[in-house]
């Protein structure tokens, strides 16, 4: 059974995992270096927990020790409760939803793992807007998508954000990043995959028409929000697809865009 120990002073060390939680650049660099990442609200953090990651600690208001009073039985890990007025002084916000969780990371699989099972994939370039990333992820678990790959400068999917946005979807799609870009997507050619760049340039052909849902391996390739694919990205593909528009709409929001063409990708495929 886990601790329930009453704080009342915001600079404990022992809320230390939880200090700064706006400061964005610091967070960044410090979760992963440390190998933790922050679960906020009930449902994400149950959904952590049963996805595997093991919780350090949590920081509670009063109210929701009762909601959590399974999760605080069931793990051997300390439980900070703390007034809603303190937990802002620490976290650098107004914790709304009550209830935040440390967690420690898992070692992240190789792409190579992560291709030998997979066929239907996500391979995302330069995203590191966290509520795309967390979007995508919750359109990639729920459309069916089997595995997520990153370049190495896309944003981290374990950062609060991603996760609260993606509703605990980081958890549930297996993701690995590439250890050079764009020549890591010769990995994913090599096994089996047909690289589909997503690009609104009108040269590209329509998701309709290159039918990616009855290729035996896909790899679809979405890049930042703005900027988009790369010019190298964009070469390294093997055909570029676009989703039509109407009405002089010349694009969509990445998150949006990856959604439309996650369906594209799995229609037609049998239920897990």
């Amino acid at each position: 059974m886990a601790d329930l120990i009453t704080v009342e002073n915001p600079d404990d060390p022992r809320l230390r995992d939880y200090t700064g939680l706006t400061d964005v650049e610091l967070r960044r660099k410090r979760e992963p270096a440390e190998g933790l990442f922050i679960a906020e609200g009930e449902k994400v953090i149950r959904r952590a927990k049963d996805a595997g990651y093991e919780m350090r600690s949590m920081l509670l208001s009063a109210k929701w020790v009762d909601v959590m009073r399974d999760v605080i039985d069931e793990l051997p890990a300390p439980v900070y409760a703390v007034s809603p007025e303190l937990a802002e002084q620490v976290t650098g916000y107004h914790v709304h939803r009550g209830a935040l969780a440390s967690m420690q990371r898992k070692p992240l699989p190789t792409a190579e793992e992560l291709l030998r099972t997979a066929r239907r994939v996500v391979v995302m370039e330069s995203v590191n807007d966290h509520t795309n990333i967390g979007a995508i992820f919750r359109s990639a678990a729920a459309l069916g998508m089997d595995a997520v790959l990153l370049s190495p400068d896309c944003a981290d999917p374990l950062y609060r954000r991603s996760v609260k946005v993606s509703m605990g979807a980081v958890f549930s799609v297996p993701y690995a990043r590439l250890d050079t870009w764009p020549k890591g997507l010769e990995s994913v050619r090599d096994a089996g995959f047909n690289l589909l760049a997503l690009t609104p340039d009108e040269k590209a052909r329509p998701l309709d028409e290159a039918a990616p849902h009855t290729m035996d391996r896909v790899a679809l390739m979405l890049g930042a929000e703005g900027d988009g694919l790369s010019t190298r990205a964009l070469m390294a593909a093997d055909e570029w697809v676009r989703i039509p528009m109407a009405h002089g709409v010349d694009s969509l929001n990445v998150g949006a865009a990856a959604a439309v063409a996650f369906y594209a990708v799995a229609t037609g495929r049998p239920e897990s």
